[in-house]
């Protein structure tokens, strides 16, 4: 509460500015919390305090309603004795005037008693709510302090990684990516030449192939010719 008290004593911009500034906002939420937790502390002790005279005030009540009663029996007990001849009726008179005095004296004790009673009771039904206000409070900033510490941790993660980004440039990773890429299409480009001159040599023998089974072709046909005329026959024929 006293750090929440001092934030409420500025200005709204000024408490934007203020957190804004902050090098550590949980621990200063974690430092608020605990101010709470003091002024929770002294708040319980001081409503047990005042619990405790308003019980106090309520046994006064009662002991000098006794004692109200007590000297108002003593007095009727004067009178009686003075009837009877127990007692001279002048000096029964004087100690039962005595008595009402006293009895007098504690029904004003009495009301006086009653009147601390209901003022005790009143403070300790505001004092009880200020407790709970503090309570809720707790509870509400223990649960937004879960809520920061989380999106800390997000934010330090995004942070860190934006900043990890941050430092590639065209000059650096980028530009030796690109060599390596270009690299690659050069050594692309080299692998399919080889593959072009390896397929034109091919194409170059089988056509010499061709050009030799064709006249190889021609000759047996003359061949077979001439042994017709000459009346050879084939061997395996």
């Amino acid at each position: 509460m006293k750090f929440l008290r001092r934030l409420l004593k500025i200005g709204q911009a000024e408490v934007h500015h203020a957190i804004d500034n902050m090098e550590d906002p949980i621990k200063m939420t974690e430092q608020g919390i605990r101010d709470m937790k003091e002024d929770l502390d002294k708040a319980l002790e001081a409503l047990a305090q005042v619990k405790a005279m308003s019980i106090r005030a309520k046994k006064e009540v009662d002991e000098y309603e006794d004692k109200a009663e007590d000297y108002n029996e003593k007095a009727m007990l004067i009178l009686k004795k003075a009837q009877t001849g127990g007692i001279e009726p002048g000096e029964a008179d004087r100690l039962a005037t005595e008595a009402l005095v006293k009895k007098e004296e504690a029904v004003g004790l009495k009301n006086q008693a009653i009147a601390d009673k209901e003022k005790f009771d009143q403070n300790v039904l505001q004092m009880e709510a200020n407790v709970q206000t503090i309570k809720q409070n707790i509870s509400k900033w223990e649960n937004e302090l879960k809520i920061l510490r989380s999106r800390v941790k997000v934010a330090d993660a995004t942070k860190s990684l934006n900043k990890q980004m941050a430092k590639i440039d065209s000059n650096g990773t980028i530009a030796l990516l690109e060599r390596m890429k270009e690299k690659v299409h050069q050594e692309e480009a080299l692998a399919e030449a080889y593959g072009e001159i390896a397929n034109s040599s091919k194409s170059i023998d089988e056509e010499i192939n061709r050009v030799v089974d064709v006249k190889k072709s021609k000759a047996h046909n003359e061949l077979e010719k001439l042994k017709e005329q000459l009346g050879i026959s084939d061997p395996k024929d």
